[in-house]
């Protein structure tokens, strides 16, 4: 019964999916030399490019806009009914190509979707539910259907977000659902992930959960967010911003510049090690040998 489910599930979303994707050769190309990427998300996606991000493109010579329509804590369900009701519900963040920083509030989806030429708009679940494979299925076709129907242009490419699962410890209630396990909630958002990518019609996957989990095995340690599940606001982002990088611009970060001010050389090493492990290997943990306590 439960297999019978799952292939019906996965039938309509490769409808929506298939559906959803317009291609339209006389539509002007979006390769200026600028890439422009629009998170539809939450202080998770606030975490993991709103800081750095543009600082590591700059440092790679690269050209780049980050705009993020930001509900704390909304889940997939949230922005597809704001996207029915063309809801003014967001805090529209942009960081423009000289990094500075703009905040538009009461943004309805629709606005932002046409606000610039995106050459991306990523997608990303609740972090409660970011292991939970039926939240995905419910929500996220008629979210992409919308997406698809309202962007500028055809031409814009699609990332799945892969978020991190909490510190051992924490307190959030959503830890309950991965019995206060950090390995269970891991091991449960990377099969969701791996399963949600491959509906197809997603171009990029940033595995900023499993670059966060490759970082823990270092001597740092579960040291990576400030309360439990939002990342700290030093190398936890640096983390998440050095998968981005790479993610985008398929380049190795490792060989970047980059370093924030309050985050050490061996800190920044193990950030970018990590987030380099997690794009080559997106599914499962690569221990950092290398960034071992010595015994």
């Amino acid at each position: 019964m439960m297999k019978a489910k799952q292939i019906f599930l996965l039938s309509i979303l490769l409808l929506f999916f298939l559906s959803g994707r317009r291609l339209n050769a006389q539509e002007q190309s979006l390769d200026d030399g600028v890439l422009r990427i629009l998170a539809i998300g939450n202080s998770f996606s606030e975490d993991a490019i709103e800081q750095n991000l543009y600082e590591l493109a700059k440092a790679g010579k690269k050209k780049i806009v980050i705009g993020n329509l930001y509900i704390g804590g909304a889940p997939l369900s949230l922005h597809v009914s704001n996207a029915k009701e063309d809801k003014p519900a967001y805090r529209y963040r942009k960081i423009n190509l000289e990094g500075h920083m703009s905040e538009k509030t009461n943004e309805r989806l629709s606005e932002a979707l046409v606000d610039e030429a995106w050459d991306y708009i990523s997608f990303q679940q609740a972090s409660p539910l970011s292991g939970d494979y039926e939240s995905y299925a419910k929500d996220l076709p008629l979210l992409y259907e919308y997406v698809t129907k309202h962007v500028k242009y055809p031409e814009t490419n699609y990332i799945l977000h892969q978020t991190w699962a909490y510190q051992n410890g924490s307190s959030h209630e959503g830890f309950v659902r991965y019995n206060r396990n950090q390995s269970a909630m891991y091991k449960a958002i990377v099969n969701t992930s791996q399963e949600v990518f491959n509906w197809g019609n997603f171009d990029v996957l940033v595995p900023s959960g499993t670059a966060i989990q490759n970082a823990r095995s270092s001597y740092l340690g579960d040291q990576f967010t400030r309360d439990g599940y939002h990342l700290n606001l030093d190398y936890g982002r640096f983390v998440a911003a050095c998968t981005w990088y790479e993610a985008l611009f398929k380049e190795n970060v490792v060989n970047n510049t980059f370093l924030p001010l309050k985050v050490t050389y061996i800190e920044g090493q193990i950030a970018r090690e990590a987030a380099h492990q997690a794009v080559v290997s997106p599914y499962g943990v690569t221990v950092l040998k290398d960034f071992q306590l010595m015994k």
